[in-house]
């Protein structure tokens, strides 16, 4: 798994580059994928065995051919996204956004807009595979794990499973630096980019966790194309490079604490 996470974020970051590079997104694409492999936390998760750097490489492919107007391996993906991890699946709505504008803009239907339906597909797909396995189709939403979307801005409840803190402050700067980005990339040539960061948002103001700057990740490098321009200026960099030694720090501290609590690794090995 851990191969599979490394191969992942190489494949991430250098898509990144190159889809920065070819739209004109960026007058440095280079040193905008380089901060993008020192964000923090994802810095974290494509360390260890973690999903995310495969769930945002499928993400961010799927984006890019939509972009492309290759629809058909665009939908393709995000099924795969939504196999992944359940979030993919929002992909189908932020698609479905794109279509309804362009659709209330030219009242035309594309009937290649329909290819989106193999984004829900995927993950029924895997709900049927549940079913097969274990005679539940829905086990998934049955296990002691998922994390609940009750409300918006649910991860203020200190009584909260995930929660169980009064700390939350970062939380509100993350919502604002993430939202403020959406409203930078709503005149954003790239409708998708837009709408997927817009829903991906909206719906993480729901997840009632503590670790919501893990959960918001698929966003990110549509967070670093809308502040390309601040964060590839020289003024970011003089402070970048003093925050790096305190990023590693901070990363060297979560990895080494945030273990599994099991105590028989056996069944795993």
């Amino acid at each position: 798994m851990l191969f599979v996470n490394i191969a992942s974020t190489v494949t991430l970051v250098w898509l990144f580059y190159f889809v920065v590079k070819k739209l004109n997104l960026s007058e440095k694409p280079l040193l905008l994928a380089s901060i993008f492999l020192f964000i923090p936390r994802f810095l974290i998760t494509r360390s260890v065995g973690a999903p995310e750097s495969l769930f945002m490489l499928l993400i961010f492919a799927s984006l890019y051919l939509f972009e492309e107007k290759k629809l058909f391996w665009s939908a393709v993906l995000g099924g795969l996204a939504a196999m992944c991890k359940t979030p993919g699946i929002l992909l189908f709505l932020a698609y479905f956004l794109v279509y309804l504008e362009q659709f209330m803009r030219t009242r035309k239907f594309d009937s290649k807009s329909l290819y989106i339906l193999l984004i829900p597909a995927g993950l029924l797909g895997v709900f049927s595979l549940y079913a097969a396995q274990m005679g539940d189709f829905f086990a998934y939403f049955h296990t002691q794990s998922v994390v609940p979307l009750l409300y918006p801005f649910a991860a203020f409840n200190f009584d909260a499973k995930w929660i169980q803190t009064i700390w939350l402050e970062d939380i509100l700067f993350y919502f604002a630096l993430f939202g403020f980005a959406v409203v930078l990339l709503k005149e954003s040539r790239q409708r998708s980019f837009f709408y997927f960061s817009l829903v991906f948002l909206v719906a993480t103001t729901f997840v009632q966790h503590r670790d919501i700057a893990r959960y918001i990740l698929p966003v990110v490098p549509f967070v670093l194309i809308a502040y390309e321009k601040t964060l590839t200026s020289k003024k970011f960099m003089y402070v970048a490079l003093l925050l790096l030694p305190a990023v590693y720090l901070f990363v060297w501290n979560f990895i080494g604490h945030n273990v599994a609590p099991i105590g028989d690794w056996s069944p795993f090995i």
